[in-house]
């Protein structure tokens, strides 16, 4: 079993003053990332036929785009309007501009022309921040409709052979790792409601 991954969780800087949104937001994109990384590496290893970089790209896009909107879930009681879409705005960009470095890492630096990655991660995020909001996050979990529904995003690009298999997966095992570090993750920075709200 791999070891469970290390998450920045504090807080309060050393003099006392808190930590900004675009600080906050790169730990937890880093955070997220890697997790769904993780999970690609897993899929793999399971022997579910991921072929192509495309395919891995479009998973671990899905599978951080799910985190993204529950971190926004965990954060809604616990920020003022304006600070939670500051972080939630710093957290998108962020896992944009790491999707669109591993892409060219990948590429040797080669560009598609026809297509932006970073405006392309930042689209489909937006897609599924309205979609996902149609769902139910009981006492700050991933209701079963909302992991379907990120199931099915993710079993669509499969091969057919994996597409029941995978939905499996990533709803009992894979989601449930990458929230649960999330969560603990958002905890530290933003403790759960009983203390005060920042301001508006």
């Amino acid at each position: 079993m791999a070891a469970p991954t290390r998450v920045k969780t504090v807080w309060f800087k050393s003099d006392g003053t808190q930590r900004g949104a675009e600080e906050v937001a790169t730990a937890l994109a880093t955070t997220i990332w890697r997790m769904a990384d993780r999970a690609l590496d897993n899929l793999s290893k399971a022997d579910y036929d991921i072929i192509t970089p495309q395919r891995g790209f479009k998973i671990i896009g899905e599978l951080t785009a799910f985190a993204v909107h529950y971190v926004d879930r965990l954060v809604y009681p616990r920020l003022g309007e304006a600070d939670r879409i500051k972080l939630l705005s710093a957290l998108g960009h962020r896992l944009a501009e790491i999707m669109e470095g591993n892409i060219l890492d990948f590429t040797g630096g080669q560009k598609d022309p026809e297509y932006d990655y970073r405006e392309g991660y930042i689209d489909m995020l937006n897609a599924r921040m309205e979609e996902y909001a149609h769902y139910e996050f009981p006492a700050d979990r991933a209701s079963f409709q909302a992991l379907r529904y990120l199931s099915l995003q993710i079993r669509e690009g499969m091969e057919k052979g994996d597409q029941t298999w995978i939905q499996d997966q990533i709803m009992d095992i894979e989601m449930p790792e990458i929230l649960g570090t999330v969560k603990k993750q958002v905890d530290g920075f933003y403790p759960p409601p009983g203390g005060v709200k920042s301001e508006k």
